[in-house]
């Protein structure tokens, strides 16, 4: 997420209360996630495991909980709690909106999109041209849909990530900022869920079409003339190339990447990244040749053990 404006190292500081490490001057431009970060931006870390991928991403600012060494160009903010600033700072800049009505008078909806009764249309949220929201649809605050897209009864975009902390009192939600981008013609089905990204964008690519039932996890891209079919499951942060089918029932882990043309079978579970051009199905999930053979082998076992028996008695 970048803020309205550009703000100085010395007024964030001052909005979550805490020192720094760098020029009161040294520029502010956004908060952004770990995989997203770009120059300009704060990325938090609290745990020093992960201490040098945040120093050494593109993110310029470090919003940590112990005062480092400070690389050359970039800027520290020392908490105590990072995980609790940078909600601050979400809360600060995106602020939680009351609606006032089933259509936000900020939305901006396009020519010839109809819009069915008890659909709930969030604040910021542009709909392009012919597109068809059915009844009962809620779309969160700030998500982008693109021209001739359909959306089915009962389906949720932009519902804040699944991301905690675990503490003594209990479980912390990390605050979702970011948003649900579809663009053209993409066809959601019924009873979906999509996640709006923590700071950036959750988005489906041109032309994918989506079955009944789907959870698709924050900041997940999903390529272009995808398929991805009933009850598929797919965790944040991952990367699906353009022209993958999924299955009924596969369940997809965190930021792996599935290869273009990728086809996963049925109740798949993906565990790891896949390669694209190959067909995969089992759990784990593996290309087709290897799995067969995998099942063959253990078909053989019972064979293989009566053979030892006889070998014994002899």
């Amino acid at each position: 997420m970048k803020f309205p404006k550009p703000y100085t190292l010395n007024e964030i500081a001052q909005l979550i209360d805490c020192n720094f490490v760098g020029d009161d001057n040294f520029p502010v431009l956004g908060i952004n996630e770990i995989h997203v970060v770009e120059s300009g931006d704060i990325v938090f870390v609290d745990h020093p495991k992960y201490y040098d991928k945040a120093l050494e991403s593109a993110a310029t600012i470090i919003l940590i909980n112990k005062k480092v060494e400070c690389p050359k160009g970039k800027a520290l903010l020392i908490s105590d709690d990072p995980f609790r600033d940078f909600n601050k700072l979400t809360n600060h800049f995106k602020p939680f909106k009351p609606a006032n009505n089933q259509i936000s008078e900020t939305a901006k909806i396009g020519v010839n999109t109809i819009i069915q009764p008890n659909s709930f249309i969030g604040h910021n949220v542009i709909i392009g041209d012919n597109c068809i929201i059915h009844s009962n649809v809620s779309i969160y605050d700030d998500a982008i849909i693109g021209n001739n897209v359909t959306i089915h009864s009962g389906s949720v975009l932009g519902a804040n990530a699944f991301y905690y902390k675990k503490r003594a009192e209990g479980y912390d939600r990390l605050k979702s900022c970011g948003r649900v981008v579809l663009e053209d013609h993409v066809d959601i089905g019924a009873s979906c869920t999509i996640d709006r990204g923590v700071t950036a964008n959750t988005r489906i690519k041109e032309g994918t079409k989506i079955d009944n039932q789907v959870q698709i996890g924050h900041d997940t891209v999903i390529g272009k003339k995808c398929l991805i079919a009933s009850q598929v499951g797919i965790a944040g942060c991952v990367i699906i190339e353009d022209e993958v089918t999924i299955w009924g029932q596969v369940g997809v882990t965190s930021g792996i990447t599935i290869g273009e043309k990728a086809v996963i079978s049925a109740k798949a579970g993906v565990s790891k990244s896949l390669e694209g051009g190959k067909s995969y199905f089992g759990i784990p999930a593996d290309d087709f040749r290897t799995k067969y053979k995998e099942i063959a082998s253990i078909r053989k076992i019972p064979e293989i053990l009566e053979k030892l028996k006889q070998s014994e008695k002899l």
